[in-house]
């Protein structure tokens, strides 16, 4: 059983990221404030439900939920600022854009920088046990799969709509065969061979 509230604070707003492990693609970030007597069965950390009860779950977070936002944190600006700040920025701008400002913020996994004034908690597998950050971690991994399914129609030798562009095998032998899209994060090794200098 998830915890609803970790704070005592009423505007608690739940903070998680997806994508920061794949090759290709944005990391999306959510936060979510949720009522006090939210619940829902099925509602857990995204990465233990299957795609269907996600995308169930979506429209009853996004309808039950005093504030929620998505922000994407776009290939580029992971390769400028580095995958870690990318989530930290992401969680930043979708707090920004919650219509409601939170009383306190709890953030799925150990590192974070202050949010103007509020104060916050990091929780390491926080979205395995707060509903808000369950929330938001169900949030952000439906956006992202909505946008690389998207983006999967241009490039489909690369079967993002199935990978999600995470290091699958699959993933991999299309990057070498095909070469990095413009999807691609060129900070990342795309390929495990990439750095052995050929003598």
């Amino acid at each position: 059983m998830l915890n609803s509230n970790f704070s005592g604070f009423l505007l608690e707003a739940g903070t998680d990221e997806a994508g920061r492990g794949c090759l290709a693609g944005p990391v999306v970030a959510a936060a979510v404030i949720l009522p006090k007597d939210f619940s829902h069965p099925l509602l857990n950390d995204s990465k233990q439900l299957s795609e269907k009860n996600r995308q169930l779950l979506k429209p009853i977070i996004e309808e039950k939920a005093i504030a929620y936002a998505v922000s994407f944190v776009f290939q580029d600006e992971v390769d400028k600022i580095n995958v870690l700040q990318a989530s930290i920025t992401g969680m930043h701008r979708a707090i920004e854009a919650l219509e409601v400002t939170p009383e306190f913020i709890i953030v799925d996994g150990d590192k974070f920088r202050n949010y103007k004034e509020i104060p916050h908690k990091t929780i390491v597998k926080g979205d395995a046990k707060y509903l808000s950050i369950a929330a938001a971690s169900v949030l952000a991994k439906t956006y992202r799969d909505e946008y690389m399914k998207k983006i999967h129609q241009e490039f489909c030798e690369y079967n993002w709509q199935k990978n999600k562009g995470y290091p699958t095998k699959e993933h991999r032998d299309a990057i070498r065969k095909f070469g990095a899209t413009l999807h691609h994060r060129k900070s990342f090794k795309l390929l495990p061979e990439q750095f052995k200098l050929e003598i």
